[in-house]
């Protein structure tokens, strides 16, 4: 295979090691360049010397790990998407929407609508940019048996007149919103580009994560590359296996590399992941909102934008930006309906 080939152009990876190297997901420079030692000598059963001996020359080659301008630092950021929930008053909130190579993370209690928010999004990911989309497909990693086919059948059909004879047209099927067939069609093809994987516990999780960059790798250079990736909910195994103080060091730091798995899916491949989270009371808040999110600093570090979401009446949910690196913290109003996440 052509990847292995140009690996073996780096020192001290022979066919073998290329081989190990590509089976295990490392079949770009960029992807060997933010790996650490330890994880390539694991995956190619080399010396730790030896495999970071391979990672500077991958980094030199991908020029990558070096100092930059700010100047430049803009320019790249420029690449980055932003993906809109369809919901003007979130939206602004966000600055235009949920960006690419970063982690948002929707926290809040059950029932709320996280997971609604999870499909509007793996169903406006496919749009074009001038519809709010970015162009391309969504991978959902399901931990507690929420991804549901039906609701992203609601959400299709709750889309704009517009925006669906413009999928119509772009998807190259024949008919229109009225035409109940061509709908179904339509739907089925939304379906087609939402790669589901249900994880049964939390190593299973961290292994559909490594699995998942292998997708994206793959779908890189299609029609279809991956530009979402969904985990929800990221906390529920772990909190469910790991019980008691004691095991709370383990599990933070398995959560972690999660995390920066997950960092890494979305710089390498210009994607947006989105992690919903589950919450706990603080019984020591005698003042305020009692409810904390599990995951503690290693969650709040690794997220770029965490947002809370509550109940409010009716369908309404109101939507908190608790942090973000250069937005100002806010609220905005939306509705969760069967048609999928409305303006107030």
């Amino acid at each position: 295979m052509a990847a292995t080939v140009t690996l073996e152009n780096l020192p001290g990876v022979g066919p073998a090691t290329a081989e190990k190297l590509s089976e295990a997901g490392y079949d770009s420079y960029k992807g060997i360049a933010v790996a650490s030692p330890g994880e390539l000598s694991d995956a190619a059963d080399i010396g730790e010397n030896s495999a970071a001996d391979i990672i500077r020359a991958a980094r030199k080659a991908a020029d990558v790990g070096g100092f930059e301008t700010g100047a430049a630092v803009l320019r790249r950021r420029e690449t980055i998407g932003k993906l809109r929930w369809g919901v003007p008053a979130v939206d602004d909130l966000l600055g235009g929407g949920v960006e690419t190579q970063s982690i948002t993370e929707v926290y809040g209690q059950f029932g709320v609508g996280k997971s609604q928010i999870t499909h509007q999004l793996a169903v406006n990911v496919q749009l074009p940019r001038e519809h709010g989309g970015l162009a391309g497909s969504a991978l959902f990693v399901d931990s507690e048996d929420t991804f549901r086919p039906e609701r992203i059948d609601d959400m299709v059909r709750g889309l704009d007149d517009e925006v669906l004879a413009s999928e119509f047209e772009r998807r190259g099927i024949e008919g229109s919103p009225d035409d109940g067939g061509a709908m179904e069609e339509l739907v089925a093809d939304f379906l087609d580009h939402i790669h589901v994987a249900k994880a049964f516990n939390s190593n299973h999780q961290i292994l559909l994560a490594e699995k998942a960059k292998e997708l994206a790798a793959e779908y890189e250079e299609t029609e279809w590359p991956v530009r979402l990736l969904c985990v929800d909910s990221l906390t529920a195994h772990f909190r469910a296996e790991y019980v008691g103080r004691g095991t709370l060091a383990e599990r933070q730091q398995k959560l972690n590399k999660h995390l920066h798995d997950l960092v890494r899916i979305a710089n390498l491949y210009n994607a947006a992941v989105v992690v919903t989270n589950q919450v706990q009371s603080n019984p020591d808040s005698y003042f305020g909102d009692p409810t904390r999110p599990i995951g503690g600093n290693v969650l709040g570090h690794a997220s770029s934008f965490r947002l809370y979401l509550k109940n409010s009446k009716g369908t309404k949910r109101i939507v908190r930006l608790v942090d973000a690196p250069n937005l100002p913290d806010g609220e905005a109003v939306m509705r969760v309906e069967g048609a999928g996440l409305l303006a107030e």
